[in-house]
């Protein structure tokens, strides 16, 4: 049985972390998915694929992976800078501003 351990990225349409600091095992698709003739729906008799454990760190991921004999391969994560920028939208409201905000 093959898996994947990640650290998911964060959600493009926010600029925060949340939910992006747990590490997930996902399991591969042991079988192709089939398409339904009537409705055009895929589907599978694989129930692995809908199985996501999530742990607190890469450690305790890789540890379940090896004590139950799964074939783990791990995904390091891209870590982004952080954009933090002088004179940004916060200082538009800030108290020791020299001069009036106005549009």
């Amino acid at each position: 049985m093959r898996a994947r351990i990640y650290q998911p990225a964060r959600n493009a349409m926010q600029s925060g972390a949340a939910k992006t600091k747990v590490w997930v095992l996902d399991y591969a698709p042991s079988e192709a998915r089939e398409i339904d003739p009537l409705m055009g729906w895929t589907g599978s008799g694989d129930t692995q694929t809908q199985v996501r454990l999530t742990f607190d760190s890469r450690e305790a991921a890789e540890a379940y992976a090896r004590a139950n004999g799964i074939d783990a391969v791990v995904n390091a994560p891209h870590k982004r800078e952080a954009n933090i920028r002088p004179g940004g939208y916060g200082d538009n409201f800030a108290t020791a501003r020299r001069t009036v905000w106005t549009h």
